[in-house]
């Protein structure tokens, strides 16, 4: 009995609610709402040309330096990527090359390409030369001759530190062998000892 009434208890509900479910699916929908508007601000006049920039001082000759440094950087680039035995023709064309400061920085440019301690020392002495010269052309190439000059001075000293431990090692490995040798010596001596009886 209690299926029987829960059953029709069931068919009551469903019949109020359909008729109400018809109504609701006949109504129209809510209209959409109205489109939101969004203020377009005016744009701004164009502001008024900046005042064009004062001209830079005039320096004398300004051209001149500039192309000195440009003609000594491109040489760096050129002289980077030739052979050993292009570089040593080239050094050896500059070598009298006289003391024009352009010559003497593209010598230490080229000797510096073989990176041996002696070629190294006298690419720092080419530079020394330029640094000791006034002419305008030499003004110019100083801040590349003084960084050049600190690369070689860092070259050497990084070059004598590692000599200097090379040699450490070798003193300790020197070292080393000469206290195996003590070892396998007192071993010898302990080994030919006679054992005492038990």
């Amino acid at each position: 009995m209690p299926e029987a009434f829960f059953l029709r208890r069931v068919r009551v509900t469903a019949a109020c609610l359909l008729p109400a479910l018809a109504l609701l699916a006949c109504a129209a929908p809510p209209p959409p709402p109205p489109p939101v508007v969004i203020p377009v601000p005016e744009p701004l006049p164009a502001p008024a040309e900046p005042p064009p920039l004062p001209a830079p001082p005039a320096q004398p000759d300004a051209a001149g330096p500039v192309a000195v440094v440009a003609s000594a950087l491109a040489y760096a680039d050129r002289v980077r990527t030739l052979p050993p035995a292009e570089v040593g023709q080239e050094i050896a064309r500059l070598g009298p090359a006289g003391p024009a400061p352009l010559a003497q920085l593209q010598l230490a440019l080229a000797l510096l390409q073989l990176k041996t301690p002696a070629d190294a020392q006298r690419a720092a002495q080419a530079l020394q030369r330029v640094l000791a010269q006034d002419a305008p052309e030499a003004k110019a190439l100083h801040p590349l001759a003084r960084l050049l000059a600190a690369q070689v001075a860092d070259q050497r000293r990084l070059e004598e530190l590692g000599e200097r431990q090379a040699q450490q090692l070798r003193d300790l490995q020197r070292r080393n062998e000469q206290l195996n040798e003590r070892l396998d010596a007192l071993r010898a001596i302990e080994r030919a000892r006679p054992r005492p009886a038990p």
